[in-house]
């Protein structure tokens, strides 16, 4: 017998955000110009803030919420892409194979009566980078990758660059470091089942004075990614004021807000190195984006994602 959970009848159409701090991030400014650009200005967003890795019973009352109550539409999930997909995949009539390859979901959506789970980031990742570098990128400078985090985005980030065709867009190798072992071993997992040309190497590393270390000796024109949530859900950065990067090198925060540690401290060396400093709020479009066109049902054209861009843009200074 499944655990009945108290579900509130919403009065109006409503789509969640299931994060940490929820009501600073910019979605909320965004999201009503946004429904107002799609003819759908009754659809209200509202925040639910859970503990990073909260107890199971949290993710699954915040599921069958949207489940249960027929105005409750769907929702958009950060930072507990993992965590929900462990604690309420149970209660998903459909998840799509990103959803099942990841172990992860950021996106809650409804259709036919099933509730439906998928995965965006892998295209999210996929779009943002694409935005960034151009094709044969790897090829033509020998850049690698090194990755801080392996939570969901950074997953993605490995996925999308595993996937691609053409070998020059592929780098020759890639490590990730994370603070602790278990999302490492369930990324090496993923990658050993699906194959790749790729090396990659994990490493478990809290110590910002060794990842320093490992990024100093990436060769020049490599891409440096901040995936951990420090600077946003937590404090800090994953390397030191003193850790060089490498030079020509693209430096990318996946957030957009807090405090963004790790943003500062390249954009001290664009001159020193010419290191390119890139942040998050591409990858909020698109992720944010990808989101509301599946849980509204929308068809997310290139055009449509251009008017939603120039119509979020009020917002981001």
């Amino acid at each position: 017998m499944q655990k009945q959970y108290p579900v509130v009848k919403k009065t109006v159409p409503t789509f969640y955000f299931i994060g940490v701090t929820t009501k600073k991030s910019s979605i909320m400014k965004v999201f009503p110009l946004w429904m107002k650009e799609l003819g759908r200005p009754e659809i209200v967003i509202e925040g639910v803030d859970l503990k990073i890795h909260d107890d199971p019973e949290n993710y699954r009352q915040a599921v069958a919420q949207i489940k249960y109550d027929p105005n409750s539409l769907g929702a958009l999930v950060t930072t507990h892409k993992m965590d929900l997909y462990a604690a309420a995949r149970d209660m998903f009539e459909f998840l799509d194979p990103y959803a099942q390859i990841c172990s992860e979901l950021s996106s809650i959506s409804k259709l036919d009566g099933r509730l439906e789970g998928h995965a965006k980031d892998p295209i999210t990742a996929g779009l943002s980078l694409d935005a960034i570098i151009e094709p044969g990128y790897f090829g033509r400078t020998g850049g690698e990758v090194l990755l801080f985090g392996a939570g969901g985005s950074s997953l993605a980030t490995v996925l999308h660059l595993m996937n691609k065709k053409d070998k020059a867009d592929r780098p020759r190798r890639i490590i990730v470091i994370n603070r602790t072992q278990p999302r490492l071993d369930h990324m090496k997992e993923m990658v050993n089942k699906l194959g790749t040309d790729i090396q990659i190497q994990y490493i478990a590393s809290n110590d910002a004075k060794f990842n320093d270390g490992v990024m100093a000796a990436m060769p020049e024109q490599s891409i440096i990614i901040n995936a951990t949530g420090m600077g946003k859900d937590v404090p800090g950065s994953p390397i030191t004021d003193e850790g060089l990067f490498p030079r020509n090198s693209i430096a990318w925060e996946f957030n957009y807000r807090g405090e963004l540690d790790f943003m500062h401290q390249a954009e001290k060396q664009v001159q020193s190195r010419n290191v390119r400093v890139e942040d998050g709020w591409v990858y909020f479009l698109h992720g944010w984006s990808q989101v509301v066109a599946q849980v509204l049902h929308v068809d997310l054209t290139p055009e449509l994602f251009q008017r939603l861009a120039v119509a979020a843009e009020i917002v981001h200074h």
